[in-house]
């Protein structure tokens, strides 16, 4: 895929997450953002690692963390992290059975797509690590919206 294509997919996708925002409500997204923010800066700093121990990479420039990485960090996870915080927060069995799925379709489905397209691709990491990478995120993130709350009352 060309630099200029994968821009063009990298605005589209952060673009097209946040026009989902608007459909969750302004109390929500004030009351989800936080612990969603946090869950990024996690995976801001999570990435760096990756990088460092080439558990994937970005065929179009691979050393930048703008054109690779951080379209997803601030669309896709930052966003599908409020929805689910919203449809399951406070049922915790829910909250971890949607992030299986979610996760799984990215580590399992949309990473060959990413491949295909000749995005990214896994490199050091299989499916299942990637899998795992992300799905412990997941408790991090109920955790730390818990806090949240109990800072918030």
């Amino acid at each position: 895929m060309s630099l200029k294509t994968q821009w063009f997919v990298n605005i589209a996708m952060v673009i097209v997450s946040w026009l989902s925002l608007p459909l969750l409500g302004r109390r929500d997204i004030k009351k989800y953002f936080p612990a969603s923010v946090l869950i990024v800066l996690l995976e801001v700093f999570h990435v760096q690692i990756g990088k460092k121990k080439k558990w994937w990479i970005f065929y179009n420039k691979p050393e930048s963390y703008f054109t690779g990485e951080f379209p997803f960090n601030i669309g896709p996870f930052l966003v599908s992290s409020m929805w689910i915080l919203k449809w399951t927060y406070g049922h915790f069995k829910k909250f971890i059975f949607a992030n299986a799925i979610l996760n799984a379709f990215f580590a399992f489905f949309l990473i060959r797509i990413l491949e295909y397209l000749k995005v990214a691709k896994l490199v050091r990491f299989n499916q299942i690590q990637f899998f795992l990478y992300f799905f412990f995120k997941a408790f991090i993130l109920y955790v730390f919206h818990y806090i949240v709350e109990k800072i918030r009352k």
